[in-house]
């Protein structure tokens, strides 16, 4: 299988089975990480911090970002193409047959079923990304002395004066963004 294949097949599979956003995507991302070797653990979290950081979906701009990475400009396309295609296929085939099935306990069911899912796969992409932004898990050697080097603490710092200004003053995440984006030059994470 040409890379330009097998770079379509899986995001194309991502995107058919990455139930609930863009950050469901990352299960799928760090095994293909592995399975590829097209990119590592560190690029996925610099990926999610740079497609948080742009407009548009994060899957999308993570697809993008991949296929970019992988194979220049015609992968992002291709990339994002099979990103979304499972969807438009599933969107169009739902949307003929819901309406005549959308009282249907079955229906009702499955959609039970889905969002417990896709809360797993979101929280299962955000304890990954906790772990690379807020653990130099390298730093571990074995050692019970070792554990206070392996916490980040100017990420945990970081992490939590975000979530506090969050809710104390409700700005647009840009805002955060940015400044953490300033704080992590100034204080060379």
């Amino acid at each position: 299988m040409t890379i330009w294949l097998q770079l379509m097949y899986e995001f194309f599979k991502t995107g058919l089975f990455a139930v609930g956003g863009g950050l469901a995507t990352l299960p799928f991302l760090y095994e293909m990480a592995e399975k590829t070797g097209w990119f590592t653990n560190q690029d996925i979290l610099n990926l999610v911090a740079i497609s948080e950081s742009t407009p548009g979906a994060i899957g999308i701009n993570m697809a993008t970002y991949v296929g970019f990475m992988t194979l220049g400009p015609i992968g992002g396309v291709l990339a994002t193409i099979a990103l979304v295609a499972p969807s438009i296929i599933i969107i169009v085939l739902i949307s003929k047959i819901l309406d005549k099935f959308k009282e249907s306990a079955v229906v009702q069911g499955v959609f039970k079923g889905l969002r417990p899912a896709s809360t797993a796969l979101i929280t299962a992409a955000g304890l990954s990304v906790a772990k690379l932004a807020l653990l130099h898990t390298e730093r571990y050697t074995g050692e019970l002395s070792s554990l206070v080097q392996v916490i980040n603490w100017k990420g945990i710092v970081l992490a939590i004066l975000v979530y506090a200004g969050i809710k104390k003053f409700q700005k647009h995440p840009i805002v955060y963004i940015a400044a953490s984006a300033v704080v992590g030059i100034v204080l060379s994470f």
